[in-house]
Formats: C-alpha cells, structure tokens, sequence
C-alpha cells in the first residue's frame, strides 16, 4: 500500500506546481508568451488628422514606426490600426467599439471622453503592470502629463503627448513703449501696468488700436491665482472663494481698459497687442502656415509664462493626448510593451516634435539640444523660445480634478463668471448665489 500512497502524494505534489505555476504564469502575463498564444494580433485605436486640429501630412508616420520598433523585439505579434477615422468622428466610434464589444486592446484617449471611459470601467488599470515593471521609470515623465492619466489616483492611461499654454509677448510694441519684457516670475500687478500703459490710440483718431491683451479668461485668472474650483469627486464648487472675487475683480479690470472695444486674434496678427495665451501647439502651428505672424507682420515675439495672481503661480493649464489600454484586453503584455514604446522610448518621443505640434512629455527629450534644433528647423524663431519656460510650463502645469461630467460642470462655471461680469450687482453676492446654483448641478 505504501507505494500507491507515495504515488498519491507525488500526484498531488505535481499537481500543485502545476497550479501554482499556471497562476504565477496568469499573473504575471506570461502565458501570453507560450507557443499556443504566439500567432495573435494587437489593435490600436487612433484618428487620422491631427489632435491639435492643425494640417498634417504625418498622423500616422509616429505610430508606424513605434510598430517597426515593436515588431523587432516581438516577432511573430502583428499590429493593425483602422485608418481614415477624423478626430471629430473618434469619440463616437470608440463608443462604438466598446459597447461592441470590438475595441482595440490600445486607443488613444482625447481630453474631453477620459474621465467617463475611466469612470465606467472601459480603461485598465495600470497599477499592477507599472509597479510588476522594473523598467518602466514614472520619473521620466513630467509630473503633470504623467498625473492627466489618473483617475481618483489610479492610472488608466500614459502620457503620448502634450502642449502647455504660454503668454505670447509682442517684444516690438514693448520696444516701442520703452518697456522691457517681463521675466518669468512676474505678476499680476506688472502684467496690468503694462497692459495699461500700452492701451492707446495711437494714430490720434479717438478710437484705441493698441492694446494690452486678447484671449486672456478667467480661467487664466484662477488658474495663476490659486483657485480649485471643485473637490476631487465634483460634488462641491467654490466659486465663492475669496481667491476667486480677487480673479473675476483682476478680469473686469483689463476688460475695461479697452472702453468697450473687443479686440481679437485677429488684432494680435496684426501686430497691435502686446500679449496673447497661446497653446504651444499653437505656437508651433502658426508660423509655418499662409496666414501666420512671420508673414503678414514685422513684429518680434516671444513667450513667457502666465503672469501669477497674489495667491498662486505663473502656471496654466496644459493639453494631454493620452494612450489607455482596453479593460477587456486578452494580449495585456504585449499591449504594454508597445504602449510603452510610443510613450517611454526617447527615439519615438523625439519625433513628436518633427512630425506633430506638440510637446514631447519625456523630460529628456524636450530639454534636449537636439529638440531646441528641431524647432528651429521647423520656422520656430530661436530669439523666442526658450526650453527652460517650456519644460517648466510642463512640468508646473495646473490638473485639473478627475470626475465625470467635468466638463458639463466647468460650463455650469464659464455660463455663471460671464453672467457676473456682464451684470451690474456686487460681484460678492452674485458669487455666492451662483455657487449654490452649481453645487445644486453637482448633486
């Protein structure tokens, strides 16, 4: 009887490993590897023009060559992506796809769908595969861009590209005016003197055609003040905020230095205001194109940061494209792998800044000499960038909180500061009624 008991306990031992080792395998993603799992094919969702909706004759050329790189050290997993998709038609088909059940196992993610894909389950959570990856380095990133990926602090996604929003300065009026341009700490009380002293009717007709700013909202002004308009969850609005009157207070103020007259981009083209917040995609879209600054007008110009209210920062807020991954997967390892390739590898990253308008979100590659000879390349002027503002703009930008409807919210919030500062009433007490207004949404 002995030996049929030795052979039961052998049986059982083995038996044992094999389970353990399948679910060391499962959790690892190691199974995906095998034989059997080898002929499998990853998909990837992406839109064909441009995300910073600019002309651009290379959507894809990125993309192919992260598949190229991915391919050489994955032989045997094919990538496919569905061509032709425009950006204005994205969100609907990866709806689509998801309550098909036909999403691809990657996707890119645009600002305005990320928090309700993380909200009801569509995107994976990454926290496992980043902690299980030794060398995968979060440190890499800017803090920021790295941080739009997160929802309630867990992250559903990673970083692809991004662009921060700059002050962009008609060095020329300044000039003019015997005025110096401000250094990258300045405030709000130099950016009102300056805007005050070049605000002018300068041809002597009666009527202003010089100014001091266009484009600048209030959501410029709380941002550099300080202000945090919701909790994390968005069940509370505190446009009551002290920080928030001194803001709206600040915005009535530039507005009336104008006496009524609405200046425009169009003013700024033209070379007759002095500063203008400006994406740096923008930026970076503007000059190369027919209807740019270099070629209509004589004026220099440059960029620095946001001026900073009493309460903040010279900061502002900035543009993320991200990269999720499909919560129903089956090819998680792989999915991974190529994830990090078109959002970790520098030789990708780099190319960001020849065939996009945005920024790298990779510390080491936008600040690098080689990124600064790129942008010469492609008509950005030398004498008005500098990468130390850039990479700084990035870094220190604003995130905003992570909750769904977001952005139904934040309209609740523009409709209530126009109301108040088109009204007559205290501004005070228009806060407070509004507040109430909006927490009431909010529930």
């Amino acid at each position: 009887m002995e030996p049929k008991r030795d052979k039961k306990v052998i049986a059982m031992c083995i038996l044992c490993v094999a389970l353990l080792a399948g679910m060391w395998l499962i959790y690892t993603d190691l199974y995906q590897r095998l034989p059997f799992f080898q002929d499998r094919t990853i998909t990837i969702g992406v839109f064909s023009d441009s995300y910073w909706e600019v002309p651009n004759g290379y959507s894809y050329q990125i993309l192919e060559d992260a598949i190229q790189v991915f391919r050489e050290s994955h032989p045997g997993v094919e990538v496919e992506y569905v061509s032709g998709i425009m950006k204005e038609d994205y969100s609907e088909w990866l709806a689509e796809q998801l309550l098909a059940g036909r999403a691809p196992d990657l996707f890119f993610v645009l600002s305005d769908d990320f928090n309700d894909l993380a909200e009801i389950g569509a995107l994976k959570d990454l926290t496992l595969l980043i902690e299980k990856d030794k060398g995968f380095q979060k440190e890499e990133f800017y803090s920021s861009a790295y941080e739009y990926g997160q929802y309630h602090g867990v992250q559903y996604s990673l970083p692809y590209e991004c662009a921060p929003k700059l002050m962009f300065v008609n060095k020329s009026i300044l000039d003019r005016e015997g005025l110096e341009i401000p250094d990258e700490n300045w405030d709000w009380d130099q950016f009102y003197e300056i805007c005050q002293k070049v605000t002018r009717d300068t041809d002597g007709n009666g009527i202003i055609d010089q100014f001091g700013v266009v484009g600048y909202t209030w959501e410029e002004a709380f941002e550099s003040n300080g202000i945090k308009l919701f909790d994390q969850q968005g069940k509370e609005c505190y446009l009551s905020d002290a920080k928030a009157e001194a803001s709206l207070v600040f915005v009535e103020k530039l507005q009336e230095l104008n006496n009524g007259y609405n200046a425009t981009a169009r003013d700024f083209d033209l070379g007759n205001v002095v500063f203008q917040p400006m994406s740096f995609s923008e930026y970076r879209a503007y000059k190369p194109y027919p209807l740019s600054i270099k070629k209509y007008s004589s004026f220099e110009w440059g960029c620095i940061p946001m001026p900073s209210g009493p309460k903040g920062d010279n900061i502002s807020t900035l543009e993320t494209l991200r990269i999720a991954m499909n919560g129903d997967t089956r090819h998680t390892a792989d999915a991974w792998e190529l994830m990090k390739i078109l959002t970790c590898d520098e030789r990708i990253q780099s190319e960001i800044f020849t065939y996009s308008e945005g920024v790298s979100v990779l510390k080491e590659v936008t600040e690098s000499d080689k990124t600064l000879q790129q942008l010469i390349e492609s008509s950005v002027d030398s004498r008005s960038l500098n990468l130390e503002i850039l990479s700084g703009a990035v870094e220190n930008a604003v995130v905003a909180p992570r909750f769904r409807n977001y952005d139904e919210a934040m309209a609740e919030v523009d409709k209530a500061v126009n109301d108040i500062l088109e009204g007559k009433s205290n501004i005070r007490m228009e806060q407070i009624i509004w507040n109430r207004k909006i927490n009431k949404f909010l529930e």
